[in-house]
């Protein structure tokens, strides 16, 4: 069977290769608006009803708006890949603009993850989240808000990391790499891929689910039958790890 949403996406394509008219591009906008929402939700935990979902689905349009009006459709390059590099870069400015992680609160990121290793070792268990809130004398709901920010800080640090001056991964965001920088990426990428390989299962697990299959916390959280709290925990310290190698060994 024809695949019914490519052939759409070929013909609109070449309908604003014919006449690049708005109304052409306000189409295209409307087919790939589902992976912008797509996009911010993996950005954004669900739990404890964060609250920034229309402010990053707009940062996200912005960046879906630049995509199409830089993308050249006869080059042949996958265009969710392009504009996939383009909303998310769009969404982490603006989080980065924002300034929402002072020090006192990554003083608390650190706390959380420093207590649930703690705990893990003395209980020989994973500690359910209230029981870290009581050990660090914290309430469950505002634990629950620092965890959020937790997942969408971590994130946007790691996402800084690899496109930093440097990485070879800058120029993916314009997909026309020069030898030296292409050469870059494939190393930082083997880089990355020895370190996820020598992760704890479960913590490969999450890394496959999320960059690879690209699922959601939430759908993390219920394949692994955890909170999703619990979920972005473990995704946050993942991406912590994974940061703290990268930078290591290129500054070694």
């Amino acid at each position: 069977m024809p695949d019914t949403e490519n052939l759409t996406a070929k013909a609109l394509w070449e309908k604003y290769a014919r006449s690049d008219t708005q109304d052409t591009k306000d189409e295209i906008v409307l087919h790939y608006l589902s992976l912008v929402k797509r996009i911010v939700y993996r950005l954004m935990p669900t739990f404890e009803g964060y609250s920034n979902f229309d402010d990053l689905l707009s940062c996200g349009i912005l960046g879906l708006i630049d995509a199409i009006n830089k993308f050249d459709y006869s080059r042949g390059v996958l265009f969710e890949k392009y504009a996939t590099v383009r909303i998310r870069g769009e969404i982490l400015d603006h989080m980065r603009k924002q300034d929402w992680a002072p020090t006192s609160l990554r003083r608390k990121i650190q706390a959380i993850n420093s207590a649930f290793s703690e705990l893990e070792n003395k209980l020989s268990r994973e500690p359910a989240d209230s029981e870290v809130a009581e050990h660090l004398g914290m309430d469950d709901a505002d634990m629950q808000k620092i965890m959020s920010k937790m997942h969408m800080f971590n994130v946007m640090h790691f996402e800084e990391l690899l496109m930093g001056e440097g990485s070879g991964i800058q120029a993916v965001r314009d997909t026309g790499e020069t030898p030296e920088e292409s050469y870059e990426n494939k190393e930082l990428k083997q880089l990355l891929a020895n370190m996820i390989d020598d992760l704890p299962e479960r913590e490969r697990h999450i890394v496959t689910l999320y960059y690879y299959e690209e699922l959601t916390l939430k759908e993390i959280a219920d394949v692994l039958g955890v909170s999703e709290s619990r979920a972005s925990q473990i995704h946050s310290k993942v991406i912590v790890k994974l940061k703290t190698g990268l930078e290591a060994l290129m500054n070694s």
